[in-house]
This record gives structure tokens, C-alpha cells and sequence, in this order.
């Protein structure tokens, strides 16, 4: 994870954004717990160590546009729109349609409607190339390789965090650059990459 100002952000972040109405709600008993726990559609709402993992790793500040690729049930995306704040932006996309409406409610009734948004993946196109650059990427499904549709969709100064074959990557544009590293290994339902 990254520094202690940025692990205190998460917390904090963790802390103010419930996991229970980003479930389902039959299964919301099961929201304290730290394990993935199934929204339907092969898809699962991530680990909260898994989440705050990435969330240190990909070190959001306020303002920030961030883009958030599968989606899932929105929770994610509510922590980021905690973490960039009234003046950022945050974009989720998510690739089943079913999942989308009960993720917007639950942003909504959370309070997050005015800073992010859950929209349809489109076939064939990963992230949201037309708003691109991003200041940074969370990717929630486990890649085959590192996209370079999603790199391209970096600003400088940006930094993607990722799962690519099991291991967790931090990836940061510098210009033409890219600092790769690795942290350890995680599961994750495969992305969809066409």
C-alpha cells in the first residue's frame, strides 16, 4: 500500500461508505464480512482487503478523474468518488446491463450522483476512450495482459492499478514511460476485453 497519509484516506474512505446497499439485499447480513461476496451474473463485490489494497496502490487525491472499469455493483466507485471529492470526476463501466441499475440507486441514495456515474461498457472498447486521459484507473477483473487501450487512456502523471494474470500491477505514465511494479497475488473474474 502506499504512504500513511494515503492509508488514512482509505480508511476513511472505507469508514464513510457502507458495503451493505452495494449488495444485494439478501445478502447484505454478509457485508462486514472480509470476503468477496456474489452480486449475480458470474460477478462479486471485491474483498474489502482486496479493495483497500488497490485503493493505497492507485492513491486518488481530491479533484482527480478517475476511471473505474468494472464496475460491479458500484461500491468501488463510491469509495472513489469519496477519495477525489465534490471537485473530481469518477466514471464506472460495467459490462452487465442488469447489475447497472442497482448500482446507480445505490450511488444515488449514497449521496454520490453528482460527482460519478455507472455506464454501459461498450462491446469492443475497454474504459471510455472519448473522456479520456484519466488521472487514474482502477481495474476490477483480472486481464490476460497489461491493455494498451487502457495504458493509452493514462494522463501523464497517471497511474492504473490492475490485475494482470493474478498479480496485482501499479502502472504509471511517465510521458512516453511506463513504471510497472508488482504486489502480490489476487483473484479476480476475468475482464472482458472484446
Amino acid at each position: 500500500m502506499g504512504d500513511a497519509a494515503q492509508e488514512d484516506r482509505v480508511a476513511r474512505a472505507l469508514g464513510a461508505v457502507p458495503r451493505a446497499p452495494f449488495l444485494p439485499p439478501a445478502l447484505r447480513r454478509q457485508a462486514g464480512l472480509d470476503a468477496p461476496v456474489p452480486i449475480g451474473h458470474g460477478q462479486t463485490n471485491s474483498q474489502p482487503f482486496t479493495v483497500a489494497t488497490m485503493l493505497g496502490l492507485l492513491d486518488v487525491h481530491p479533484g482527480q478523474r478517475v476511471l473505474d472499469v468494472g464496475a460491479g455493483s458500484g461500491w468501488t466507485t463510491a469509495l472513489l468518488a469519496h477519495l477525489v471529492g465534490a471537485e473530481g470526476r469518477v466514471i464506472g463501466v460495467e459490462r452487465h446491463e442488469a447489475l447497472i441499475g442497482p448500482s446507480r440507486r445505490a450511488l444515488t441514495d449514497g449521496g454520490f450522483g453528482e460527482v460519478a456515474e455507472i455506464r454501459l461498457a461498450r462491446a469492443g472498447v475497454l474504459g471510455v476512450p472519448q473522456e479520456a486521459p484519466f488521472d487514474r484507473i482502477l481495474v476490477s477483473a483480472e486481464a490476460r495482459a497489461l491493455p494498451p487501450s487502457l495504458v493509452d487512456q493514462l494522463a501523464d502523471d497517471g497511474v492504473m492499478v490492475i490485475p494482470v494474470g493474478s498479480e496485482m500491477r501499479r502502472v504509471e505514465r511517465r510521458g512516453e514511460d511506463l513504471i510497472d511494479t508488482g504486489h502480490g497475488a489476487f483473484r479476480f473474474v476475468p475482464l472482458v476485453e472484446d
